[in-house]
């Protein structure tokens, strides 16, 4: 035979919110040399993009090479790439991935007389009142609102306001879906 591929990692999962992915290289006597161990952070970050949950990419997960093994002959790059993505597949059903959604800041100046119409549309779109200022017979109404509902929404505040209401959103922070949001959309992914 030719020569095989060999490469064995042990690598600890922990969440990570907020903070991205990070990558800890905690072996110690040599047990996978350290020519090898960028290479289990890249099949670690290939497999992020790929995601274990309906495919969309990882997020805010610390990965923690604790164990591993080499071969002199048969291990390479590629092996190590290969055992780490093989070792976060592994790793879904164990670490119970979670479905984040983006959580934008919205901004509403609108005339007080619309304040009711425009809070009930945000609330009816999962949204949370955050504030709520007066400047004369203006308002200013801040929320969180999921970005999946803000879709048409522009058309919905020109009609709660008879076009009298603007608007901003930016992303604010990302916010676990709800499990019936989230495994809607996990089967539509995996359909």
């Amino acid at each position: 035979g030719g020569r095989g591929q060999y490469g064995h990692v042990v690598i600890v999962f922990e969440p990570n919110p907020g903070k991205g992915f990070e990558f800890v290289d905690e072996i110690v006597g040599g047990v996978i040399p350290k020519e090898y161990i960028p290479a289990v952070k890249k099949g670690l970050e290939n497999a992020l993009t790929n995601g274990n949950l309906a495919g969309y990419t990882t997020i805010d997960i610390k990965a923690r090479l604790v164990f591993g093994s080499y071969h002199e002959v048969d291990s390479s790059q590629i092996a190590f790439e290969v055992a780490a993505s093989m070792a976060f597949k592994a790793s879904k059903d164990k670490c119970q991935p979670v479905l984040l959604e983006p959580i934008m800041a919205v901004e509403v100046t609108v005339p007080e007389e619309y304040v009711g119409n425009v809070i009930s549309d945000l609330i009816g779109r999962r949204g949370r009142i955050e504030g709520q200022s007066s400047h004369g017979h203006i308002q200013n109404i801040k929320a969180m609102v999921p970005l999946a509902e803000m879709f048409g929404y522009s058309t919905a505040l020109r009609s709660n306001s008879q076009g009298r209401a603007t608007y901003t959103m930016q992303i604010d922070h990302y916010e676990e879906c709800p499990k019936y949001i989230a495994e809607e959309i996990i089967k539509k992914r995996n359909a």
